[in-house]
């Protein structure tokens, strides 16, 4: 009878240890996924971001191409302080 006691008390014990690693494993699974969404957001704000700069890049670069070409091809320059002219209303 206390053989079966104690086989009964040993049971429940790894039961509740058991239970708790059940609930702790799940806790820590949902803690790790709402980390991963936190990560994943930011991933797609940093890559939002880096379309935006790519974009800008092209744009400096067209700006840089075309002022080049101005001033190879059609041999344009910069006006001096002396050469411009302010019209006032």
């Amino acid at each position: 009878m206390l053989l079966r006691i104690l086989l009964l008390s040993c049971l429940l014990l790894a039961l509740t240890i058991s239970a708790l690693g059940v609930v702790y494993s799940k806790h820590e699974s949902r803690r790790l996924f709402i980390a991963l969404q936190s990560e994943i957001a930011a991933r797609d704000e940093l890559n939002v971001e880096w379309g935006r700069l790519q974009l800008e890049q092209s744009t400096w670069q067209a700006h840089a191409r075309l002022e080049d070409e101005a001033r190879e091809r059609l041999r344009m320059v910069m006006p001096g302080v002396q050469s411009t002219v302010i019209i006032r209303p």
